[in-house]
């Protein structure tokens, strides 16, 4: 039992390295093809899922010794293009997962009390506390990428005008860097996920948004004006993954134009990286092993 298990990680290990980036150094993202489906190629499909459940049920186990051993945390970051499926990913790969040791959190156009104070505040208050999954679907990097696509939004954040300079991206990227290298040195594990959708995927699927009823409640007219600033956007995760790729919080980018393989790929980094971290279920102590003995006597000698 335990042979095959560990055969089944050893594959999803195997693959998954493909897409892994711990150092940003000679980083390009034209090297990632978004329809890439690595050894399963386009008929893959079925022993993907099989796979994929395999991998969401050994995330269930492991999150059940996280919770219990309440040392380390572990957060996942999502980024991605519209329609690359990061609701769906989170949806299929977290199935087997416990609710009350997990948090998602959505962030959105920041609020007023956000707006006063510095960027990193309102990320900082999500970091999942100890024993905890916590999910970021966006997150900080949108600080230093929606942010540096728009001028317009970098204006409205109160920053005082010596604040803005040409080193700002920079600057941020560092600040970035050192808030994951202060995770990671208190126990937080950080794995981050780019979806990488090409344009041409993305526009079949708004298209499918709008022929099917059920669908247009996720369309906004937004995203096509969004669709205006691809390259600008796919310049600004370069840099982003470039800067902030490291071996305590790596990126991987993963190939987003089949959301079959695209779930594959997360879950079996999610596996390897839980499987990296030192989870067992808390050892107990003598004195608590004689009151587990006492209570189990005194149980099996009442009448009901």
């Amino acid at each position: 039992m335990v042979a095959k298990k560990t055969q089944k990680l050893a594959k999803l290990h195997d693959f998954v390295r493909k897409y892994k980036v711990t150092n940003g150094k000679t980083f390009k993202l034209s090297d990632h093809d978004p329809g890439d489906t690595g050894p399963f190629g386009k008929d893959g499909k079925e022993e993907a899922k099989i796979l994929l459940s395999q991998g969401v049920e050994f995330l269930a186990e492991k999150q059940e010794m996280l919770y219990a051993q309440d040392r380390y945390a572990l957060l996942l970051v999502f980024q991605a293009m519209d329609a690359a499926g990061k609701d769906g990913t989170i949806k299929h790969v977290m199935s087997g997962i416990n609710p009350q040791g997990c948090q998602v959190f959505s962030f959105k156009t920041p609020s007023d009390e956000e707006l006063d104070h510095v960027f990193m505040w309102r990320y900082a208050r999500a970091v999942p506390e100890r024993g905890r999954i916590g999910i970021f679907n966006r997150s900080y990097f949108e600080e230093v990428l929606v942010v540096r696509v728009h001028d317009e939004i970098l204006a409205k954040q109160k920053l005082p005008a010596e604040c803005i300079t040409k080193s700002i991206w920079k600057e941020r990227l560092e600040d970035i860097n050192n808030f994951e290298k202060h995770l990671t040195r208190n126990g937080v594990h950080v794995v981050k996920f780019f979806l990488n959708v090409s344009k041409k995927e993305q526009k079949k699927r708004f298209l499918a948004r709008l022929d099917q009823p059920e669908k247009h409640w996720k369309f906004s007219a937004s995203d096509i004006t969004e669709r205006q600033y691809w390259s600008e956007y796919m310049r600004a995760y370069t840099e982003a993954i470039k800067a902030t790729a490291s071996k305590d919080a790596p990126w991987y980018v993963v190939p987003a134009d089949n959301k079959w393989f695209s779930r594959l790929v997360v879950a079996a980094a999610i596996v390897d990286s839980m499987n990296e971290m030192k989870l067992a279920f808390p050892s107990v102590p003598k004195t608590k092993m004689r009151e587990l003995a006492d209570a189990k006597e005194m149980l099996l000698n009442t009448d009901d």
